[in-house]
């Protein structure tokens, strides 16, 4: 099964406010601290597979936003 890059940000970030959360909560320190180990490795596995996606796409910088372009009109 493939992980889809968006799926894997969603993932980080949500990982990433629950520890927020436990360190606000005063939970354990263990329990933060191998979180946090855990959230910095999906961190790094995360921009990984965002940069090397095979994400294509016919836009360009003249595109300006994806919603609103103002460089060509189709």
């Amino acid at each position: 099964m493939k992980t889809s890059a968006m799926g894997l940000v969603a993932l980080t970030t949500f990982i990433l406010i629950i520890i927020t959360i436990m360190a606000s909560m005063n939970f354990p320190f263990s329990w933060v601290f191998y979180l946090t180990v855990i959230g910095q490795a999906l961190v790094v596995y995360m921009v990984y597979k965002v940069l090397t996606d095979s994400y294509t796409t016919t836009k360009t910088f003249d595109d300006f936003y994806e919603d609103h372009p103002i460089g060509r009109q189709d």
